[in-house]
């Protein structure tokens, strides 16, 4: 089988969707050839966790590492991504009829992967329930990725799915586009800018198939 890349990654742009607290895009040329210029330049300005982006444990835990500090070994190998049907959320019993024994990646694909080609942010998306969270901690996950700007549920005050997974080490992805993504076994390809002491960053997310 030939070796297949699939980019997983929103598109950075001043009409991307962005966490409602969050700043939006800006995207300003400094300099360019049209004008005169020897060059074209850009100004870019958002969060560092904007779109497709990924959260270190620090994000939410003071002790934990940063996204500089991150493993490349939980960022790069093998990755099960499950399609989810629960319109509402991930929860124990969706987890509990999956096989995810010797799972070290886990990507959830679910109804959100279809909202990135709406205008404007949804609050009603598919989130993981803090008893999922705990199930996925105990099966010693090291890295979960999700098709929503979060893996908590909007209106949560404590975000318990991240201090949940953060706490444990656990690498979290959050804005996948997986629309065009089917069920089954990948290799997972997740770079996030090298910035120092950061709690999350901007990630360019491959797949690539395993066929031989």
């Amino acid at each position: 089988m030939k070796k297949t890349f699939y980019d997983i990654t929103l598109p950075i742009s001043d009409t991307l969707i962005t966490w409602p607290a969050d700043p939006t895009v800006s995207i300003r040329k400094t300099s360019m050839i049209s004008q005169g210029n020897t060059c074209n330049v850009s100004e870019l300005k958002f969060s560092s966790h904007c779109g497709t982006h990924i959260d270190a444990p620090y994000h939410f835990e003071e002790s934990g590492i940063t996204i500089d500090q991150i493993p490349l070994d939980s960022l790069i190998g093998n990755v099960t991504v499950f399609d989810i049907k629960n319109n509402e959320k991930i929860d124990l019993d969706d987890l509990k009829s999956l096989e995810l024994q010797n799972c070290k990646r886990v990507i959830f694909k679910t109804r959100n992967s279809a909202g990135w080609k709406l205008s404007e942010f949804k609050k009603d998306f598919v989130y993981i329930t803090k008893e999922a969270a705990k199930y996925l901690a105990d099966s010693n996950v090291k890295l979960v990725g999700i098709d929503s700007l979060s893996v908590d549920k909007f209106d949560t005050i404590y975000a318990d799915t991240h201090h949940i997974l953060l706490r444990k080490g656990i690498i979290i992805i959050e804005g996948l586009d997986l629309s065009n993504i089917k069920a089954g076994e990948y290799e997972l390809i997740a770079l996030p800018l090298k910035i120092r002491d950061g709690d999350g960053s901007p990630a360019r997310v491959i797949l690539r198939n395993t066929g031989c």
